[in-house]
Order: C-alpha cells, then sequence, then structure tokens
C-alpha cells in the first residue's frame, strides 16, 4: 500500500479544511480530520485523495470506511482514532463540545492523551454508549463484538445500567453484554500500527512544542503579541511542517501518554534541550557535572531519534524496542508550526 503524506512545504497550511498562514491560530469547532491514510479508504462514497496537504473533514452523518488501507483521524485535542482495513464508523456529530460516532464494522482504536473538561467523545457501539472520560487506549472489535479498555477506564451505559469498565476488561457488545477479562498485552497488527503512530506523533510534538517556545507562544510570556497557549487554553493540534502532520501540545507541564511517550509543553520543552548531569567515577565522589552533550537512550521502534522518551507502561503491548529515543535530530529544528482547538482542564504533570 503506497502511504498517504502530508507536505510541509509552503506558506499556507490546510487546517480542518480551511487554509491559515503559517503561525496563525485556527481554533476548529470540529471533530473528525483525516490526518493520515494509507491505502484505499472513503468518506462517503468518495475515495480521498492522496494528495499533499489533503486533511478533509468528516461530515455529520458521513459514514468513514477502510478497505485495503489504515485511517488515523483527529477528533477533540488529544484523542485520536485509528481503523484498520475493512472498517467503518459514522460520524453523528462533529462538534468538540459534544463528538459522537457510531462504530460499524471492522476494528478501530482510540488512544486519548487528554480529556479536556470543555470536550466530549461519545461512541455507540451496537447497544451499547461508551463515554471517554480519561486517558487510555480503547478497541472496539465487530467480530467478536467486543470493547477491550487496553488502558485507562471508559463509562457505559448498556441494558439501562451505566457502570465503569477498567482496564484489563473488556465487554460483549452483542447479547448478554457479559464483562470478562483479558491480557491487555495481546497486540496484532493494528495494535502495532497504533504503536508507532503514536510514537511519531510524540517525535513530532518535541520541535513543535519548541517553536512555540521559541515564538513566546505559552502562558508565561508577557505582553503583546500571538500566543497560542494564553486566554485559559490547556491543549492544542499543532501543524508541524518538518514532519508534514499535526502533533498533540498540552500547554503546560508533560504529559506522559497512556503509549508511555512524553509530550512536551512550549513551557517544559526546554528539559530536552538542556545539558544532562553526568557522574565521573575518576572523582570517586557523588558529584555530578554538566554535560554539553545528550545522554544516549535508545532508538524508536522505527529507529529514529527523537526526545519522545518516558517510561515505558509495560502494560501496553506493541513493541520490544525501547519507546524512549535520545534528543536527537528530530528535536533540534524548531519553528513551523501552526495551531488547532484547545479547551480547559487536562491531567498535565
Amino acid at each position: 500500500m503506497k502511504p498517504f503524506r502530508q507536505s510541509g512545504k509552503g506558506m499556507l497550511l490546510l487546517v480542518l479544511g480551511g487554509a491559515v498562514a503559517l503561525g496563525q491560530d485556527a481554533i476548529s469547532a470540529r471533530s473528525g480530520m483525516v490526518h493520515y491514510v494509507e491505502g484505499k479508504v472513503f468518506a462517503g462514497n468518495q475515495q480521498i485523495d492522496e494528495k499533499i496537504g489533503n486533511f478533509p473533514q468528516i461530515k455529520e452523518n458521513q459514514v468513514l470506511r477502510t478497505e485495503e488501507g489504515r485511517v488515523e483521524v483527529l477528533l477533540t485535542p488529544g484523542v485520536f482514532l485509528r481503523a484498520a482495513e475493512q472498517s467503518s464508523f459514522r460520524m453523528i456529530s462533529n462538534r468538540l463540545i459534544d463528538t459522537r460516532l457510531e462504530f460499524l464494522t471492522g476494528s478501530m482504536i482510540l488512544e486519548s492523551d487528554d480529556m479536556l473538561k470543555d470536550n466530549s467523545v461519545t461512541i455507540v457501539a451496537k447497544d451499547a454508549t461508551v463515554h471517554l472520560r480519561k486517558s487510555g487506549i480503547y478497541r472496539f472489535d465487530a467480530e467478536p463484538a467486543q470493547l477491550k479498555v487496553v488502558k485507562g477506564a471508559v463509562e457505559v451505559e448498556a441494558q439501562g445500567k451505566t457502570f465503569e469498565l477498567k482496564e484489563g476488561r473488556l465487554l460483549n457488545l452483542a447479547g448478554d453484554m457479559a464483562v470478562a477479562k483479558f491480557d491487555p498485552k495481546e497486540g496484532d497488527a493494528l495494535s502495532r500500527w497504533s504503536y508507532r503512530r503514536a510514537e511519531v506523533v510524540a517525535m513530532a510534538n518535541v520541535s513543535a512544542a519548541k517553536s512555540l517556545r521559541d515564538s513566546g507562544g505559552y502562558q508565561g510570556y508577557a505582553g503583546s503579541g500571538y500566543y497560542p497557549c494564553s486566554s485559559g487554553r490547556s491543549s492544542l493540534w499543532a501543524y508541524n511542517r518538518y514532519f508534514g502532520m499535526y502533533t498533540y501540545v498540552p500547554c503546560n507541564g508533560q504529559y506522559g501518554s497512556p503509549y508511555g511517550f512524553m509530550l512536551w509543553s512550549p513551557m517544559t520543552v526546554y528539559r530536552v534541550y538542556a545539558p544532562r548531569p553526568v557522574y565521573n567515577p575518576s572523582w570517586n565522589t557523588d558529584t555530578f557535572s554538566a554535560s554539553h552533550g545528550y545522554s544516549a537512550m535508545g532508538a524508536t521502534s522505527g529507529g529514529y531519534s527523537g526526545a519522545v522518551s518516558a517510561a515505558s507502561s509495560g502494560s501496553v503491548p506493541m513493541s520490544s524496542s525501547s519507546p524512549g529515543p535520545s534528543a536527537g535530530a528530530s528535536a533540534s529544528a524548531s519553528g513551523g508550526v501552526s495551531h488547532s482547538g484547545g479547551g480547559g482542564g487536562g491531567g498535565h504533570r
């Protein structure tokens, strides 16, 4: 399958279907931007073109489906939907304050890095209604019809009851809606692909956050100017033209994604670039000195180097390689960022 690639060339960027100049804020009132496709993906009966800079918006009541292909869709800031081959869902409502979709066929994974208090994501699957309330990894399958909580917890409405489905539990979406245990470490092609996509998003986060910091785009700066993280916003989608993709950027602190990667804010990303203390054993003391380089860490599963490391949760199935690369070449780029989305709340560190 030929992968779709978004271009970062040019100073005009398409954000949720609208063109904005580099560095401008584009606060979208909609979820459902098609961010990345591989192979044949359709919005309604129209195949999504493998066109540079094409980020189509899924309309309300429109069905997105894959044939021999995969798709990644951006919902509310911090929430990614990734669907496998031969899968489909219907977008019931694409408002940020009330994003609702119906899972139809195949398999899909939702990665929630952050659930903002003013936003809402709900999935209708068979006779169950599922509300995302926390960060986590959630999987829906049609055959057999199941919801699995790989990490986190969701609120489920089914058969006149409301209950919380926790990590390591699955819900049968057909028949008696029984709850059972499963091994969250089990994975397949879709779960491994979702992990790799989360890894790339985290790599793009570093230079995007640094660009915002360098341009004064965070709450710590005062005075006149354009600051996308001001006005009480806690997070946003940021377009990184060096990677040709969007990434998630919190406005304060730093987040550990449910896959174990770090997502830096403009206020904390300086830690990636700061000199690191190195112990000199010849001193025979506990004294440390500042190193002017970066400590070595493992490469990403894709073989790249970038400051996306965080302690792996150990419970997320995907890759035997370390998710924690060093602060390398991909982290060194700065600039080339536009922004979309935002809201209040969030569980940053």
